[in-house]
Formats: structure tokens, sequence, C-alpha cells
């Protein structure tokens, strides 16, 4: 595949996105680089997730372009059938973590993870198994790949949900705010095996209030509120923001 004229591994190009009568994306722009670890903070209801969710066109936009490494995903031009395997294509390469770690209650960490490698990535049950493990062992549960949702505390099975997105083998890592729906001793955990991810060269996008995580991570940090990027760039956005609006989000949470 040629590679991509920006350079771009993943490219949104003013979009909009609304629900009803409110607009919650204003004509948004955000390029991801290979390689490029890029957190997006701001207050709740500023668009923060929807823009995230439109990366791997979870989310829609009404309007705008969605390319990844240089292939336009949206607009779509072909039919149904080429538009629905399009879509598996780009979602095959983007691995996304939620909130809620969305983890089958009746399989264990071990067959929550290889499922997918045998149903998506039609891999053989000891080829999957054995990825698996691995991606397990990675996010440091080698001793509980046997054990089930229930037995698991919340950073243990959304680490679980993090060695299922990982087993795909993305390009992309999106996180949405994968932390927020965990006890605050659990959170370090799961921070934890974000950064690893960071260190060994992972490409992500990770929307999170986690504000030490963003300075330690974040070679680019993006404030939206209001449906737009109102500030963006390195980690002088945290020590000396620009925006009026970032100052006192910031005052808020720091």
């Amino acid at each position: 595949m040629h590679s991509s004229t920006t350079g771009a591994l993943l490219e949104l190009d003013d979009v909009h996105k609304s629900f009803g009568h409110l607009e919650v994306i204003k004509g948004v722009s955000l390029r991801v680089s290979k390689g490029e670890h890029v957190v997006i903070f701001g207050p709740s209801g500023g668009g923060k997730s929807t823009l995230l969710r439109m990366m791997n066109l979870l989310e829609v936009p009404d309007s705008g372009t969605v390319r990844f490494e240089d292939r336009r995903y949206f607009p779509h031009d072909g039919n149904l059938l080429d538009k629905a395997s399009r879509l598996q294509q780009l979602r095959s390469q983007i691995g996304m973590v939620f909130q809620r770690f969305n983890l089958y209650p009746h399989l264990t960490a071990l067959q929550n993870v290889t499922l997918a490698l045998t149903d998506v990535k039609k891999l053989s049950r000891r080829a999957a198994r054995e990825k698996a493990e691995a991606c397990l062992a990675d996010v440091g549960l080698a001793d509980r790949m046997e054990h089930y949702p229930a037995q698991l505390s919340g950073g243990q099975q959304q680490r679980v949900a993090i060695a299922r997105a990982l087993a795909m083998d993305p390009k992309l890592m999106l996180f949405d705010e994968p932390t927020s729906a965990l006890d605050p001793e659990l959170i370090g955990e799961v921070l934890g095996v974000m950064e690893k991810l960071a260190k060994e060269g992972m490409t992500m996008v990770a929307v999170t209030h986690e504000m030490g995580f963003a300075k330690r991570v974040g070679d680019r940090l993006v404030f939206v509120s209001g449906g737009v990027i109102a500030e963006s760039g390195g980690k002088e956005v945290l020590s000396n923001p620009q925006q009026e609006r970032t100052k006192a989000f910031l005052e808020a949470v720091l």
C-alpha cells in the first residue's frame, strides 16, 4: 500500500456529528502519525468520546472525511456489501478499549481473548490459544487466564479487555476513558499497561481524565471542549495552556 502523502496513519478532516438538534462535533480535523500517543481531555459532554468513536466509525460522521493509511473509509461511495467489508477491514486494524469491559461473563479470561482470534482472524484453536496466552501475560495476567470475569477485579477485567484488543495486532489502539469505571486503587494497574504499550511503540489515542498519565505518555495533548479542539500541542498544554478554557479546566482538575 502506498504511504500516505501526509505521513498520517489516521486522518479526520472537518468531521461533524449531530445527535438530533445537538451538534456534538463541530468541524474537527485531527491527524495521528504512526507511533504517536495522542491524549484527548476536556469537560464531560464536550465531544471527546464521540470524536474517538468516529476514528473507527462506531459513530459515523454527518460530514467530513475519515482516512486510515491514506485509504478513505468515509464518505463511502460503494455498495452496502462493499461498505460492510470496508468497515470490518478498518476495525480489524484498530483496537478499542471501552469504559465498560464488555467481557463475556460465561467465558474465562483466556476464552474471552481467544474468541475473536478464531472467529475473526480464523486462527486454529492452538494458535489462538498461544496468542491469547501471550497477550494475557503481556498485561500481567498469566496467573488469571482460567478465571471468569466475576472472579476478577475491575482492573483485571479491563486488562483482559486490553489483551483482547492487542491479540488482533492492531495498528492503532483507541482507549475511551478506560479507567473511569474503576475504583481508584485499580486505576494505576491499567494505566501501567497502557504506558508499557506506549513505550513499546504502539500508536494510541486515549480519552482520559488521568492528567498524570497524559503528562507521562502524551506526545500530543488535545483539549476538546464544546465540540471543537480548543487547544492542541505537546506537554506545554498542561504546564502553560494558552486558552482560557483550557486554563480553567486544568485548574479545576489538577
